[in-house]
């Protein structure tokens, strides 16, 4: 920002509040809406591993994920910007999802259901071919730390290619890169 720039805003805000304001000019650029940092590297059980997850949601069956291989896993930590939406997505396999800042929607393609995850809960993707979608409808930051499981060797961890969104869903969805 030129000097004169600074100078006329300063001036401008002693004349309007009496209160001479800061202005700083920052050359960083705004973060992405989402933004997905690897905590871990894709690591492998070194023993014989089983897993057996039980889900059920409200007016929902009780779902059983039973990992016999859960092969690869990885940590990620995932920032959400307010207002951003992920893209109607899978994954290769379940997901345990802790929201540690922040709240979170999550919407199942198969009910379009948003359910409501604030700070200091947690929930389980299915993944598998479960296609969902998820926001951050507050005005603050929110911080996932997802355990991916069965995730492959290499490529990504959110599968986009082939995800067909469901046709009675009213949910506005965005877009975003997983490494």
């Amino acid at each position: 920002m030129k000097k004169s720039t600074l100078a006329i805003l300063t001036a401008a805000s002693v004349a309007v509040t009496g209160v001479p304001v800061a202005v700083v000019a920052s050359s960083d650029p705004p973060p992405p809406p989402i933004g997905v940092e690897l905590l871990t590297p894709r690591s492998e059980f070194t023993d014989d591993v089983r897993i057996g997850i039980k889900v059920r949601l409200e007016d929902h069956p009780t779902r059983h994920l039973n990992m016999r291989h859960p092969s690869r896993t990885v940590v990620a930590r995932i920032t959400v910007q307010p207002g951003a939406h992920f893209p109607w997505h899978t994954h290769p396999g379940p997901v345990l999802v802790n929201v540690s800042e922040g709240e979170l929607t999550y919407v199942q393609a198969s009910d379009c259901v948003e359910r409501e995850y604030p700070a200091g809960t947690a929930f389980v993707d299915p993944g598998r071919g479960n296609v969902h979608t998820a926001s951050n409808p507050s005005d603050e930051v929110t911080v996932l730390l997802a355990t991916f499981f069965e995730v492959p060797a290499e490529g990504p961890l959110t599968i986009t290619e082939g995800v067909v969104p469901p046709d009675d869903c009213n949910v506005e969805v965005g877009s975003h890169a997983h490494p």
